[in-house]
């Protein structure tokens, strides 16, 4: 394939995604409950035809110390900043039972690991190969995640500063596993330190409007 067209199947990831989430989030999986399967069946057929490989993707070990030696400073820069919020404020010591039990640990890890998959290994990739910069990939990537978690007060500026961070990270040095463990750990905080009358159990969509 010439570059032209490498570089309009990328784009047509990019904006296919970016219109597809939201229409999933707000529509088809109460219309269509199956229609979940079109995001593996496309972030496969996309690696595919992109011949991605492990480390392109993230998927590795090899750059593992140096991935999260510079992921942890960012991320403990976040839990830090989120603790103050959370003492400031005086959230609640006293956690809901199992908050940090492993299993919910676990679930909310591997949520994390499969939004990485989305958000790296296949968004910032692709906006990787359609701009030279790589600030304004990550900008990019984490606008569009950002807007995947409208209407929440809360989570549309952390995702979008989080996003960005985490893009900018990933473009930097390409391993998912810290990225994931970080955004679980400080999901878990944002949880915490904000009221829950304002992020609403970091519920996203219609769900953000459900009755508690």
């Amino acid at each position: 394939m010439n570059a032209r067209l490498w570089r309009r199947l990328a784009l047509l990831d990019v904006a296919g995604m970016a219109a597809l989430v939201p229409w999933f989030i707000w529509q088809l999986q109460f219309t269509w409950p199956g229609s979940w399967l079109i995001f593996p069946v496309w972030l496969t057929a996309s690696f595919l035809l992109h011949r991605d490989t492990p480390k392109t993707l993230g998927w590795r070990a090899d750059n593992l110390r140096p991935a999260t030696r510079r992921a942890a400073f960012y991320f403990a820069l976040a839990a830090a900043l989120l603790l103050v919020i959370g003492f400031a404020r005086g959230a609640p010591t006293a956690l809901p039972a199992g908050f940090w039990s492993f299993d919910r640990l676990w679930r909310y890890f591997a949520f994390c690991l499969l939004q990485q998959v989305a958000l790296n290994s296949f968004l910032t990739n692709r906006l990787l190969s359609l701009m030279k910069q790589q600030w304004l990939a990550a900008l990019c990537a984490g606008a569009i995640f950002a807007a995947a978690h409208w209407p929440n007060p809360v989570l549309v500026p952390v995702t979008l500063i989080g996003g960005v961070l985490m893009a900018w990270l990933f473009a930097r040095e390409r391993n998912i596993l810290p990225l994931a463990i970080g955004q679980s750990v400080v999901g878990s905080l944002v949880w915490w330190a904000f009221p829950f009358d304002w992020h609403h159990g970091l519920r996203v969509g219609p769900g953000y409007y459900r009755t508690f």
